[in-house]
């Protein structure tokens, strides 16, 4: 069962809203900036022999969820992913698993692509061997990359009580090793066994760690586990990111496949009939699929990639391509926090960068000052400031994003407000100063499927499509992945092999220890995570990866640190700074407000609302996590209590997705036509969790 053969259910009318209608309003035309990225190799002439395979997306994405129904994974960049039905959910209580496709395409001896090679065209052989490894690591305590603006702080290992090799892959490392597929629809309803991964934790309890399918070309469907936490020993949550006694079902690996080609397709003599390798990783939902995060995790490693001459930035930016998208998610944040939506309060003329007219101006070169009051709003990252360590906190904090950074351990650091990539900020600077090209053509229609995408532009896109959703910060730990991937170390370019072709921008670099668990010593320093003890034989932390080595660095369990650091009380009442709202929102527009009172104008006893009540209903918003204990209501509740009810209440929590609002009612109440309300929030007061450690298990 997939996206292509799920059985639509009826939508009740309060959460369709004209859906399908609203997907074609803008999104196209962020589709099309985001794959004219980078140019592609071009395509190889007729008759080209094949000299190279490789594996796309290179960074591949899962996202966990309790139902069994699903859907494809982005593979276009800047489109979000689409459910057949329209919903993220299965009803309001079981979230649909986000299922990661694989493809591979075949290269000329000059780089140049041949095309995709599906089962019509060769045998292939898919291999994934993924792993969860978190309780075998150390705890997390800040990012160890951040110099002395703000310096790492060394962690223990968690569950140190197993103290030798043995005991600790025993009991902590949940790994059941590879898995092969090969064949057109293989396991296609899933009930294969064979195809199942998973492993043990406390060397007695199962946990899966998701299957393997392909689809009716032959390409790898990898499918993500239920997202599901437990402790075997009914230990305490004590921690928003170290639990010993816990387990998860993140995970991570390696997706290599052997391919074996048609005795008439041509190819080179040295061709390896092993394509280069992908890399795929399980992490949590994504709350707010159609909104991007203002730094994402593309554009931390593309700015990566510029720096160490991996890829080359363009001689100019594109207004269109490198300065739109993040104009536009900046002005998307109002529909997820109130430190978004309210910032006229502070910032006084605020640039709504979400309304198409505005950006039609800021487009033209024309608009100098325009440009600058506007870029004048955007933090700088410190290095381009100009400001002391000291004054940039003050100075810099109220600007947008108002989100936290890296250093939030350290109060007065610059590095305790986000921070965006940098060339991501030179394209803003460029922007300013008029040195970039306006090419804003907004009536264009966008690129709505992927098979508009030119062929020689696809490999690239599939690795954008799967990491333009991903946070790019901050890093604390994160929301999904973590500050390593901003490390050459982690990547194969930087560790070529001789006689071999250099490898692409983006591909993770294989690891060769002996076993799954990586011993640092006692504490995880700084030295230790970026550079090793050479002296001692001991592997920087930061490098060449085995199964579960991304992974293991985020919160255990992984609701934990996802829930407990959405909104943070800094020194002043107000705003409240926020983390990673593009995936986990803070404030939202209920979609029951949306439709009943605004759009109907009806109060609940069906009276009629004056336009000024429908207007004051369309500006509330709602505390997304509303009903979890831990506040409110359970005046003796913690917030150890209120974490600990995430581990099973997340999947109620409601999706933010774009609707449309009627264009009469819009103009009547000087609303937008487009917004972004919270659709498919299940009752959480049904549940009462009120679970403590002598009660063993937890319920399921």
């Amino acid at each position: 069962m997939g996206s292509d053969d799920i059985t639509t259910t009826g939508m009740k009318r309060r959460d369709f809203l004209a859906g399908a209608g609203a997907m074609a309003l803008s999104l196209p035309v962020l589709a099309r900036a985001a794959i004219a990225q980078g140019t592609g190799p071009g395509i190889a002439p007729a008759g080209a022999k094949v000299a190279r395979l490789g594996i796309y997306p290179a960074i591949g994405i899962c996202r966990v969820g309790g139902s069994q129904k699903w859907f494809h994974a982005p593979e276009v960049p800047g489109l979000p992913p689409k459910p057949e039905d329209g919903s993220f959910k299965d009803g309001t209580e079981k979230i649909k698993k986000q299922v990661q496709r694989f493809r591979i395409y075949a290269f000329d001896r000059d780089g140049k692509v041949i095309k995709e090679i599906t089962a019509a065209d060769a045998t292939i052989e898919w291999t994934v061997h993924v792993a969860n490894t978190k309780a075998a690591w150390y705890g997390f305590n800040n990012p160890m990359d951040n110099g002395d603006l703000a310096p790492g702080i060394p962690g223990q290992r968690r569950n140190q009580y197993f103290v030798g090799d043995q005991q600790r892959l025993d009991n902590l490392v949940i790994d059941g090793g590879a898995k092969t597929i090969s064949g057109r629809n293989t396991n296609r309803d899933g009930r294969n066994g064979d195809f199942a991964m998973g492993g043990t934790f406390w060397d007695t309890e199962a946990v899966g760690l998701g299957q393997l399918r392909t689809d009716d070309a032959g390409r790898l469907l990898v499918v993500p586990p239920d997202g599901v936490s437990k402790s075997p020993t009914g230990a305490a949550i004590t921690s928003f990111a170290d639990n010993d006694g816990w387990h998860d079902d993140w995970c991570d690996g390696p997706v290599t496949a052997t391919v074996t080609l048609p005795a008439d397709m041509p190819v080179e003599t040295d061709l390896d009939a092993t394509a280069a390798p992908a890399w795929v990783a399980c992490v949590g939902p994504n709350f707010a699929p159609e909104i991007a995060p203002v730094s994402t995790m593309y554009d931390v490693i593309y700015d990566m990639n510029v720096r160490l001459n991996w890829q080359d930035p363009p001689a100019k930016p594109s207004f269109t391509k490198d300065i739109y998208p993040t104009l536009q998610r900046l002005g998307q944040m109002q529909w997820l926090t109130d430190a978004a939506n309210l910032r006229e309060a502070w910032m006084g003329q605020y640039f709504d960068f979400a309304d198409p007219a505005l950006i039609e101006r800021l487009s033209k070169q024309a608009n100098t000052d325009l440009r600058a009051q506007a870029f004048a709003q955007i933090r700088p990252p410190f290095q381009f400031s100009g400001n002391t360590e000291a004054d940039y906190f003050t100075e810099q904090q109220l600007k947008v994003p108002y989100m936290l950074g890296d250093g939030i351990n350290y109060d007065g650091s610059p590095y305790q407000w986000f921070q965006m990539a940098h060339l991501q900020y030179r394209f803003l600077v460029d922007w300013k100063d008029g040195n970039y090209i306006d090419d804003w053509k907004p009536d264009v229609p966008g690129i709505t499927s992927f098979e508009e995408i030119p062929l020689d532009q696809q490999p690239l896109a599939l690795t954008e499509a799967a990491l333009l959703p991903l946070s790019g910060g901050a890093f604390h730990p994160g929301v999904e992945l973590t500050y390593y991937l901003r490390h050459k170390n982690m990547y194969a370019r930087a560790h070529p092999r001789p006689n071999k072709p250099l490898p692409e921008p983006f591909r993770i670099a294989l690891g060769d220890r002996p076993t799954l668990l990586q011993d640092i010593g006692r504490l995880l320093t700084p030295e230790l995570t970026l550079v090793g003890d050479p002296s001692k034989g001991i592997a920087p932390a930061v490098g060449p990866c085995l199964p579960g080595d991304m992974t293991r660095w985020m919160g255990l369990p992984w609701q934990c640190d996802a829930f407990s650091c959405q909104q943070v009380l800094m020194q002043s009442d107000f705003p409240t700074a926020v983390w990673w709202p593009a995936l986990l929102p803070i404030d939202v527009l209920p979609v029951d407000f949306l439709q009943n009172q605004v759009i109907d104008g009806k109060a609940r006893d069906g009276q009629d609302l004056s336009t000024e009540e429908r207007v004051k209903y369309f500006n509330q918003r709602a505390d997304w996590k509303r009903g979890v204990a831990g506040i409110g209501y359970h005046a003796n509740a913690s917030y150890w209590d209120g974490i600990t009810n995430m581990i099973q209440l997340w999947e109620r929590m409601g999706f933010v997705v774009k609707r449309t609002v009627p264009d009469g009612v819009a103009a009547d109440l000087g609303i937008p036509k487009e917004v972004y309300a919270e659709v498919g929030r299940a009752d959480t007061m049904e549940f009462r969790f009120t679970w403590k450690p002598s009660d063993g298990q937890l319920p399921n």
